[in-house]
């Protein structure tokens, strides 16, 4: 695993090289540029950064508006205001007329620690996903941050994307790696059971996998990037090949990866399908390391629930016949 940064960081720096290239790319912020990290932008380019203040629902709107003109909005702040204050501007604003904005929202789940249950946003890709024709992004380390900015600024359509606080290790800085939207990347082939997991749990799947081996149980572990549109062919696959999966997520259980996995699994090929990630509640104040061992979003947890999907599978089934 290489350098550590947080997914923000990178995503600010990636939006200030995208500017240099395309200038039709706009930056709006609701007064929190230097912790969304898209001040890189404005620092930059300050013709076409706007600090709309703590406004944000107007900042949709205002993006929505610049969209039409042929301009390509970002807009910028922390998850639980993007997703969930201005959901009412991004569901009728921008995604029903299908315009060409890229909503991001930084400081998810519950890594924001200290902030609290209040500003530790655990619905945000529930929320997005449910919006017909949004993308759904959630990058697992600063690299893949950065290629997914290449991707949606390439992109025509509403695209959220999802960032954390804290510095995260580099996960997908290997050979042959590329980012498709669409598209999860396999890190570790595996026979005995999938591990699908996205953002700052893709490193936890990791470790949890190399536990396992200890074990002689083989697990592949693959990294889920785009929740919406869901790498149903990939699902579909794990399903066939390893019958039993698990999957990570620093979100709620309900709507998020382990939702949407799920219900790809029920329509195609059922297998046992064990979800991490917080269980229908909420989130509270403390250290961000500590909170996560609380709530269960850890590599021995991702390592327990991957022993019982591969109890949970049925006895002589074959697989193959689907």
């Amino acid at each position: 695993m290489g350098e550590k940064i947080a997914t923000r960081n990178a995503y600010g720096q990636a939006l200030a090289d995208a500017g240099a290239e395309n200038r039709d790319i706009v930056v709006l912020d609701a007064d929190v540029s230097t912790c969304t990290m898209s001040c890189m932008f404005g620092e930059k380019y300050p013709d076409r950064f706007f600090n709309v203040g703590i406004a944000e629902a107007n900042m949709v709107g205002i993006a929505a508006g610049m969209a039409t003109c042929g301009l390509k909005p970002f807009v910028n702040t922390f998850a639980m205001f993007m997703a969930g204050r201005t959901f009412d501007q991004i569901r009728n604003s921008v995604a029903y007329p299908g315009l060409d904005v890229k909503i991001v929202g930084t400081h998810a789940g519950l890594t924001v620690g200290e902030d609290g249950a209040t500003h530790q946003c655990l619905e945000d890709l529930a929320l997005m996903r449910s919006i017909p024709g949004m993308t759904v992004i959630c990058p697992a380390d600063g690299n893949e941050t950065r290629e997914a900015v290449k991707a949606i600024v390439k992109h025509n359509g509403p695209t959220y994307l999802r960032l954390g606080r804290m510095a995260l290790e580099t996960v997908t800085d290997i050979p042959g790696y590329s980012f498709e939207l669409g598209k999860a990347v396999e890190l570790r082939k595996g026979t005995d059971v999938t591990i699908m997991a996205t953002g700052i749990m893709t490193a936890r799947a990791l470790k949890a996998a190399q536990e396992l081996a200890k074990e002689g149980i083989e697990t592949r572990v693959l990294n889920f990037h785009t929740i919406k549109p869901i790498d149903r062919e990939a699902v579909i696959k794990a399903a066939r090949e390893t019958g039993a999966i698990v999957t990570a997520e620093e979100h709620n259980v309900l709507g998020g990866l382990g939702g949407a996995v799920s219900e790809v699994v029920t329509e195609s090929l059922p297998v046992p399908v064990m979800k991490v990630g917080t269980k229908d509640t909420f989130g509270r104040s403390g250290n961000a390391d500590l909170l996560l061992e609380i709530y269960g979003l850890t590599s021995d947890s991702i390592a327990e629930n991957a022993r019982l999907a591969i109890k949970a599978k049925p006895k002589g089934s074959h697989l193959g016949a689907y």
